[in-house]
């Protein structure tokens, strides 16, 4: 029987469970061995993987929408190796190897809507192996098939499964590294300490707010104070990823300014975090897993295996990302749930271990039970669900304003964007500008290694505005802003010599146009 990290004394339980330390747990946690093998873990990942994928596809072009995030995916992964190479030393070097990966992508399958959100979805299903094998491994294999299923169904994680950006896969690599860390803390190889290195290391490399999850792991390891070996190896291991991600970290520092939209925390935030992190604390007690209150032996020893305790994986996994950004956003606001999705691991794997305890307290069929709880929370979430899976669901749809430009177009000779952002509308759908001269761009996107391109000096986008006879305007559905010069000098024309003939607004986006004054 494999040692448990806790307290290898084992009471008295009710039939079907065992107790090791102060962990309840199935009587599966005696045949881990069993579910190692590898037609058992296709068993395990079956559930979550298939829910996940069935969630993930369902609604997948959201109504055939696409928003501004969307968009900036879009239009860079169109562009050649070298042309994103030359947009990330100036702008969004933070996603830089997401656009590689997405430029594959639309390479090898062709660009949809599809393509774009299918990788993400992918990405989501392998976290859900990924927590069940977790899972299964802390606490047995009904507490892995509850996590899996957990992870699946958080409305937040079906939101990003179904959005072309970098988010969802960066889930499945901190998914992958917590899955490793615990396979080296068990049994320490070199190549597993490489593999949890590098699966942090691509996990910051899409998005580098995931390197708390390296803190949290930090936290893991002074809650289980194991031998000096493994203190060694995943001090190495964390060295090495964090030392491969420092020239990301070091370049985006430059690119600030591309988060100073981020609204300080508000009070919504704040509840929600508390709300999480308390939930998975209260799942970890009603579960009886709590963090260690004294020194492993078996890590302590130097066991060659050792089991290693979930509260002390799980917890600190949930709360520490979460916090932790939520209180470096006091001093520069940074918080969004995306990104720390990957703190939903830890919180699987807590709901996993307590739907676990419920079923063998319960004396039911994990079987029966498992599918049964999955779909009773499909059914809860049911409204969320929905409104996910609609346009609405996200702040604007550029591919709806696109359709109004085309709509609209015929009989102009010029195209205004306000502000110069909303130019995106015409970098993902082309064809509904044609015909329309951008009166205020003096550089394109690609040839200036941006994502907007680069506008006229204000005089000359004004004069530009002056000459033209009729124009589309592309801007939020909100009231007109002028927040640069440029903008300004856009509507001072507009005003001076035209007089707007139409509006539509759709999706969060405002198309006008405007006829000038005979």
């Amino acid at each position: 029987m494999v040692n448990d990290i806790s307290a290898p004394r084992v009471r008295q339980c009710p039939e079907g469970v065992e107790a090791v330390g102060r962990v309840v747990l199935p009587r599966q946690a005696r045949t881990v061995r069993r579910d190692a093998a590898p037609y058992g873990r296709v068993l395990l990942c079956a559930g979550p993987v298939l829910l996940a994928l069935a969630l993930g596809l369902w609604g997948l072009t959201r109504e055939h929408s696409m928003w501004r995030d969307e968009a900036a995916t879009w239009q860079v992964a169109h562009r050649p190796p070298a042309g994103t190479a030359h947009m990330v030393s100036q702008v969004d070097v933070v996603h830089g190897v997401y656009y590689a990966v997405m430029h594959g992508v639309f390479a090898l399958f062709g660009d949809s809507l599809v393509a774009l959100r299918l990788p993400s979805v992918l990405a989501t299903a392998a976290a859900c192996a990924l927590t069940a094998l977790t899972g299964a491994r802390l606490s047995g294999r009904r507490a892995g098939v509850g996590a899996g299923l957990a992870l699946a169904v958080v409305p937040a994680v079906q939101e990003y499964a179904q959005e072309g950006r970098s988010y969802a896969l960066v889930l499945a690599f901190v998914a992958l590294a917590t899955r490793l860390l615990v396979a080296a803390l068990g049994r320490p190889t070199a190549l597993r300490w490489a593999g949890y290195a590098g699966a942090v290391l691509v996990a910051a490399l899409l998005n580098w707010f995931s390197l708390l999850a390296l803190v949290a792991h930090g936290v893991t390891m002074a809650c289980l104070r194991p031998d000096r070996a493994r203190c060694t190896g995943w001090a190495l291991a964390a060295t090495g990823a964090v030392t491969g991600a420092l020239p990301l970290i070091l370049t985006s520092g430059e690119q600030a300014d591309q988060v100073a939209w981020i609204k300080p925390l508000g009070w919504s935030t704040v509840l929600g975090v508390v709300i999480t992190v308390t939930i998975a604390a209260l799942c970890a007690r009603m579960a009886g897993a709590r963090l260690p209150e004294r020194l492993p032996e078996a890590l302590r020893e130097g066991a060659p295996h050792a089991r290693v305790n979930l509260a002390a994986v799980a917890l600190p996994l949930c709360a520490v990302p979460q916090i932790g950004l939520a209180v470096a956003s006091l001093v520069k606001p940074l918080y969004l749930t995306r990104y720390v999705l990957f703190a939903y691991v830890g919180f699987a794997l807590l709901v996993g271990v307590l739907l676990a305890t419920l079923i063998g307290r319960v004396r039911a069929h994990p079987r029966v039970l498992l599918p049964a709880a999955a779909a009773l929370a499909v059914l809860a979430l049911l409204p969320i669900e929905l409104r996910l899976r609609t346009a609405e669901s996200r702040v604007d749809d550029v591919l709806a304003a696109a359709a109004l430009v085309d709509r609209a177009r015929h009989g102009a000779d010029g195209v205004l964007y306000l502000p110069a952002a909303r130019r995106d509308t015409a970098l993902v759908s082309p064809h509904a500008f044609a015909g329309l001269r951008d009166l205020a761009l003096a550089q394109g996107p690609v040839e200036s290694g941006t994502l907007k391109g680069i506008e006229a000096a204000p005089h000359v986008v004004e004069q530009a505005v002056a000459d033209a006879r009729r124009i589309v305007l592309v801007t939020d559905a909100g009231p007109l802003r002028a927040d640069s010069a440029r903008d300004r000098a856009k509507l001072r024309a507009l005003d001076e010599h035209f007089v707007r003939r139409s509006t539509s607004v759709e999706r969060g986006r405002r198309v006008s146009v405007y006829e000038r004054v005979r």
